[in-house]
């Protein structure tokens, strides 16, 4: 791990703990300024004291690394929205009442079954100057939406705050807005804006124009729907109107990559551009040529793929490699890495908390680290065979440095990666060169088919080849248990061993035991929460109630509905390590750790004498809740999703004037005893 004596890779180590302190400590401006200034003079004095005496050279080297962490820090807070005294969050009556609000849209991104769906910037509300970015859901309708990046609506609506999570383990799509600096959603009809004549022509503006054009000249040249969206997935980043059935089955095959633009792509693009100026004589007038013309183009692309992270990522990293080469220095990949990191982090550090962003960098690294390894186990004379041997050493590298961190947060293993890479990566070159010729030309009004063809047969080819790969189920693992302590410990046993196969030493050999026994706590620790967990859970769910009682690693299923395998059962068994036990219909009364549960359903029926610990109504009963409250006293009351809105507001107040709690699934998320 020579790469860590370069200066600059322990700068980007403490800036990265400084970004992850003030993450999850919720680190103040105030707080962070006060320690970017302390370490900042220990710094100072650090550096004239070392210079007297040479001997202190460690005490420089803690208040460099202290002083990255400081800036890390508040280059996160200066970079959250929400800091901003200007911000729309700083108001609570934006989210009590419908407001006059003023937005810009930025870009349109995936939209759901029944809403499209926008990024817009808040300019204004209710008159007032106010800043902050908001999701915007505008309901479908029989009318195509004629809004564009850079339009000003004018909406009167509420604007929702986001929620955590509703269910235990799922997916927490509030705090995925939030890391994007989306900080609320507004849902609004096509009856229900005004779009003002005015446009923004910022970037994103002419970027996503420039979009549209492409797009609707290769519409006209009857491109074929399925294959045009996976054809602007893969060359322009824009993955909003694949279909979620091509989207399964890119992943399934373990091609979810292929659709998300990443050093691969960019890799190509930049091959492809040093092709077209090889005319440019290799002069250092010629060079230079080529240097700025190559970094136009490769920042133009970043922005006409809506400078997403993986995207800017690839970009940052693929311009370190042009700048050394046409300037005809050396550079070593691992520094082209750190200084990309570094740049894009200071620029937007929430990129760090990005799934993809992560995947790429990691993905990135064990490739430059691991392959020459793998590689070398076999070294087959065949040309043939030497080839694809080297792809799949590139494949199985990026997946042995991805797999902790994908099981982490997706719980599956595409067991036929090796397979889908095979065969896709050789074609893909031949297919981004040509998209890439087609996609130019189409912006300039050029379609010509004698080249368009070629390229929507291909896309063709390659999403049947990717359907048939994903159509063997049983090659691909669900459900795989694998929580924070797993992950940790998986790439610490992963690192020591390739260091210790590098070069075998008896330390390294002493890192990997020690690795291998903290893989082993770690699993111990898990088995320990996983076989002595206890609790009984009410999920929320529109339709139907879903109750687990939890003993152990058994879990218990209460529920009226056909079949209990759903998301949000699968997501709670997976994440706490547990199998199903049983399954049966709901009962109107429980018992869980000496408190007692009634449950009233759509019937309305219950016994007058019980006197329940918890009343759980479901399947919105008819009933006179303030007579049942005086009748049989619980102390809580939880509604699950199962109740219309209006009929647990009605419950709400009841239960605020007998001062007795109540707990709304839809509002607070599940409940758990």
């Amino acid at each position: 791990m020579k790469v860590l004596y370069f200066p600059l890779s322990r700068i980007t180590i403490g800036f990265l703990i400084g970004i992850l302190f003030s993450y999850y400590a919720k680190f103040s401006l105030t707080e962070s300024i006060l320690t970017l200034c302390i370490s900042l003079i220990l710094f100072i004095i650090s550096y004239f004291y070392q210079k007297k005496d040479t001997q202190s050279i460690f005490y420089f080297g803690i208040s460099t690394l202290l002083i990255s962490f400081s800036i890390g820090a508040t280059t996160l807070i200066l970079n959250t929205d929400s800091s901003q005294t200007q911000h729309y969050t700083h108001q609570e009556s934006f989210f009590e009442s419908d407001n006059l609000i003023v937005v810009h849209i930025q870009e349109k991104i995936k939209s759901t079954l029944t809403n499209e769906r926008y990024i817009a910037n808040i300019t204004e509300i209710n008159g007032k100057k106010t800043t902050g970015k908001t999701l915007l859901n505008i309901k479908k309708d029989s009318l195509k939406s004629k809004i564009t990046s850079g339009n000003q609506l004018i909406i009167k609506g509420q604007l929702y705050k986001n929620k955590a999570a509703y269910n235990p383990n799922a997916f927490d799509y509030g705090k995925y807005l939030e890391n994007k600096q989306i900080y609320s959603q507004l849902y609004t009809t096509h009856e229900g804006y005004l779009i003002s004549p005015e446009i923004k022509k910022e970037i994103f503006y002419y970027a996503s124009r420039l979009r549209t054009t492409i797009i609707s000249n290769l519409e006209k040249a009857h491109f074929k729907p399925k294959a045009l969206h996976v054809a602007v997935a893969l060359i322009l980043g824009q993955k909003q109107d694949v279909s979620p059935e091509v989207m399964q089955d890119y992943q399934f095959a373990g091609a979810i990559h292929i659709l998300s633009v990443s050093g691969l792509h960019i890799g190509f693009i930049l091959i492809f551009l040093n092709f077209i100026l090889k005319p440019i004589p290799n002069t250092p007038k010629g060079s230079f040529i080529k240097l700025v013309i190559s970094l136009g183009l490769l920042s133009s692309f970043a922005i006409i793929a809506g400078l997403a992270p993986s995207v800017v990522r690839s970009v940052t990293m693929f311009s370190f490699v042009a700048i050394g080469y046409y300037l005809r220095r050396s550079t070593n990949i691992y520094h082209t890495i750190i200084v990309s990191i570094l740049l894009i982090l200071l620029v937007q550090p929430y990129f760090l908390f990005d799934v993809g962003f992560q995947l790429s960098y990691i993905a990135l690294f064990f490739i430059i680290w691991a392959q020459p390894l793998i590689s070398s186990v076999w070294n087959p004379k065949n040309k043939i065979l030497k080839s694809i041997w080297k792809i799949l050493s590139v494949s199985i590298a990026a997946q042995i440095g991805t797999l902790p961190i994908s099981l982490f947060y997706f719980h599956q293993f595409p067991g036929l990666f090796f397979l889908t890479n095979l065969i896709i990566i050789p074609c893909l070159s031949f297919i981004m060169i040509l998209g890439i010729v087609v996609m130019l030309l189409a912006s300039i009004n050029c379609t010509p088919l004698f080249l368009i063809k070629p390229f929507e047969w291909s896309i063709y080819g390659m999403n049947q080849i990717i359907s048939w790969i994903a159509s063997f189920r049983s090659f691909i693992i669900q459900d795989i248990p694998f929580n924070s302590y797993l992950l940790i410990s998986s790439y610490l046993c992963i690192i020591t061993l390739i260091i210790w196969f590098q070069k075998p030493k008896f330390y390294k050999l002493l890192g990997v035991l020690i690795a291998l026994i903290c893989l082993q706590l770690s699993y111990i620790k898990t088995q320990y929460e996983s076989t002595n967990g206890n609790e009984w859970i009410i999920f929320h769910q529109k339709n139907n109630s879903l109750i687990t009682e939890r003993k152990g690693e058994a879990v218990l299923v209460y529920t009226n509905e056909p079949t209990v395998k759903n998301s949000n059962l699968n997501a709670y068994l997976t994440g706490n390590f547990c199998t199903l036990k049983n399954t049966s219909k709901l009962k109107n009364l429980y018992f869980f750790n000496n408190q007692k549960i009634l449950i009233v359903d759509s019937s309305g029926v219950y016994p007058k004498n019980s006197s329940p610990d918890i009343l759980l109504l479901t399947q919105s009963p008819r009933i006179n809740l303030d007579r049942i409250l005086k009748t049989i006293h619980p102390k809580m009351i939880i509604a699950d999703g199962s109740n219309y809105k209006n009929v647990q507001k009605a419950w709400k107040e009841s239960c605020e004037k007998q001062k007795i709690p109540f707990h709304a699934t839809a509002e607070k998320g599940f409940y758990k005893l």
